[in-house]
């Protein structure tokens, strides 16, 4: 009797180690210009009951704020079968500090908590400061650069073409000789002209013979980048005459391009290889890009900090008709070849910190991406984490809007615009732990899928006050992932507005307005965790069954001040977005019906937050370039 007393006190001490948290290393991700990144290792909480609180103030004052808790993850099984991917989201907690000031310093509190015991400190504490937007050197060499038919006077020191600046003169063989190198905080500015290689000519002037391509790896510095920059005095245009890779920059740091036409290339900017080397701070703004394959591209997880922001990207694909790249009737009539791809994205980051913001892209496969890389390393220096993908505009894609298909942690995809992609709008196919946050998106027409693509079992989601006027849809199983203040409008065609699939039993919803399709009976679809999978006619009989959606309501095109839904029959159909009219009607009922998130929504107007991604009464935010006061894909 008494063995079987110390066996059962025995295993109750350790069900209660299991179940007590233990801290473990606590990550500060890479900062960017407005968000601050975190991850906290942990071992037991086998109830996952443990809590961290996170509060916050600008460095040398004495007002806390309090922010978003840390996400729980750790235990969700995220694979991808037929490519044999299986990865196990290690235990801890994840989350961001969001809207802060660039270059600001913070304090950044984090208490853990666990109604079973804590074993360890259960607090940290940190200062860390956001970045600034990067700047070129005002006290370096100004060096500059002419087309080889250039007519008139030259600002001194003057050189033909861009690798005669950078590296010195070369020609034929001589193009790999290095005589003369740039130095960090150097400026290149150049001027007005066409700069084409003439790659077959063994002596050609713009020193790119045969491929037409220019390999960049110096090393700047981040008080003192290297800086490639229109002279303002008309437009510079690289034309890469049809080759394969424009520029190649992988081997580079502190490199800022600005103010440039890059066109006529399958690449434009090449900046890492998966497993070789990856480029270190690469800035590209306030540049165009047009009849490319591809923008900015890098796949190496050595890759880190990109700021690539206020850029036109313009691909090749059909700008007249929304055809994705697998719908079988426009390959059936023949329209398209099977799978063809004219354009495959305006920009792919993997690696930490990465900022794409302020862009507008058109006429691709995809718009925005993180790499679809596969399982991350144990190494977070060597992953996708801290990437924000925000203020974006995009139109008619052959696939997707956005797609965070490979991230980490901590990736913040907020206040985009897409209007007009054939697949779905915005992608976490999959997403390794999380968090990603989709925080204030806009999305119209996306007649071949739905609201979110939550493919390959991703892990760790929040979906925050977006408006989608489309169905979400669920093909497959999801986990640990939170809807909160979004509007999802349905558009009358067969099939019911909403599917939760919820692989584990960390998931939650509330506070969403829905616009049923009509004359669907199965209009909320649940799949809980175990596979249970239910339907229901409306939000009130989904709401007893589940306890889910206490506080959701349903609406319909009412709440707007003038918006109608896409019109099914036009599949194909290109929409403009100055004919769509996002804004809430006064008086609605989306209006004050959310809940407060901080850092999120605490500027509402009114009683409470709207539903949505815009709050009536509040300045709507700028999507694409900051410079362009046109619509660029208008008609």
């Amino acid at each position: 009797m008494r063995s079987v007393l110390l066996l059962t006190l025995f295993a109750a001490a350790v069900h209660a180690q299991d179940n007590a948290a233990r801290p473990g290393r606590f990550h500060v991700e890479h900062p960017t210009l407005l968000n601050l990144g975190f991850e906290w290792a942990i071992e037991g909480d086998a109830n996952r009951n443990a809590t961290v609180e996170v509060r916050f103030r600008k460095a040398g004052t004495s007002a806390w704020r309090s922010a978003l808790p840390l996400l729980r993850i750790g235990g969700e099984r995220v694979y991808r079968d037929n490519y044999n991917m299986n990865y196990i989201v290690p235990h801890g907690f994840a989350g961001s500090i969001l809207n802060l000031d660039p270059a600001t310093s913070y304090e950044c509190e984090f208490t853990m908590r666990d109604p079973d015991g804590l074993t360890g400190s259960p607090e940290q504490r940190v200062t860390v400061s956001t970045r600034a937007e990067p700047k070129s050197y005002s006290g370096g060499r100004v060096l500059h650069v002419y087309p080889v038919d250039h007519v008139g006077a030259k600002q001194e020191p003057s050189f033909i073409g861009l690798k005669a600046a950078y590296y010195g003169e070369g020609r034929g063989d001589w193009t790999a000789v290095r005589t003369r190198k740039a130095q960090p905080g150097d400026t290149i500015l150049v001027h007005a002209g066409l700069y084409r290689p003439d790659r077959l000519n063994y002596v050609d002037p713009l020193s790119a013979p045969f491929t037409g391509s220019w390999s960049l790896s110096l090393k700047g510095t981040a008080e003192k980048p290297v800086t490639i920059k229109g002279a303002g005095d008309g437009e510079a245009i690289f034309d890469g005459a049809g080759n394969h890779k424009l520029f190649d920059v992988m081997a580079s740091h502190h490199h800022i391009f600005e103010g440039l036409t890059f066109r006529n290339t399958e690449v434009a900017i090449f900046a890492g290889e998966k497993e070789v080397m990856g480029a270190v701070a690469l800035t590209v703004r306030n540049c165009r890009f047009e009849d490319v394959g591809a923008g900015v591209w890098t796949e190496s997880a050595d890759s880190r900090d990109f700021y690539i922001a206020d850029n036109l990207f313009l691909g090749r694909e059909d700008q007249m008709r929304l055809i994705g790249w697998n719908q079988a009737g426009m390959r059936t009539a023949g329209i398209y070849p099977s799978h063809q791809l004219r354009s495959f994205f305006a920009v792919k980051v993997y690696g930490p910190g990465h900022v794409i913001a302020h862009n507008a892209a058109a006429y691709f496969h995809d718009a925005f991406c993180i790499s679809t890389y596969g399982p991350p390393s144990e190494d977070p220096e060597k992953r996708a984490s801290s990437i924000d993908i925000y203020n974006n505009d995009v139109h008619l894609s052959n696939d997707d809007f956005i797609e965070t298909d490979g991230g980490t942690h901590n990736i913040r995809v907020f206040n985009n615009r897409g209007i007009n992609a054939a697949h779905n709008g915005y992608s976490a196919q999959p997403m390794f732990g999380g968090p990603v946050y989709f925080i204030r998106n806009l999305l119209y027409h996306v007649p071949g899928g739905g609201a979110f693509k939550f493919s390959s079992a991703p892990a760790g989601i929040f979906a925050y006050h977006n408006t989608l006027i489309t169905e979400q849809t669920a093909s497959e199983p999801y986990s640990n992932t939170h809807f909160r203040n979004n509007l999802f409008l349905g558009r009358d065609i067969g099939r019911g507005i909403m599917t939760w699939a919820n692989a584990t039993q960390s998931y939650s919803t509330d506070y969403n307005g829905f616009r049923p399709n009509r004359n669907v009976k199965d209009q909320y679809n649940w799949i809980a965790p175990g596979g249970g999978a239910r339907s229901f006619a409306s939000l009130a009989e989904f709401r007893e069954a589940t306890g889910q959606e206490a506080h959701g309501i349903e609406v319909d095109y009412g709440i707007f001040e003038n918006l109608a839904p896409p019109d099914p029959a036009r599949r194909y159909h290109v929409y403009h977005s100055p004919d769509i009219n996002f804004r809430l009607k006064a008086g609605s009922s989306a209006i004050d019906a959310g809940v407060v998130l901080p850092t999120v929504n605490e500027g509402y107007v009114g009683k409470a937050p709207d539903l949505g991604a815009l709050e009536r009464g509040a300045k709507e935010p700028h999507y694409g370039p900051r410079w362009i006061t046109w619509a660029p894909f208008y008609r």
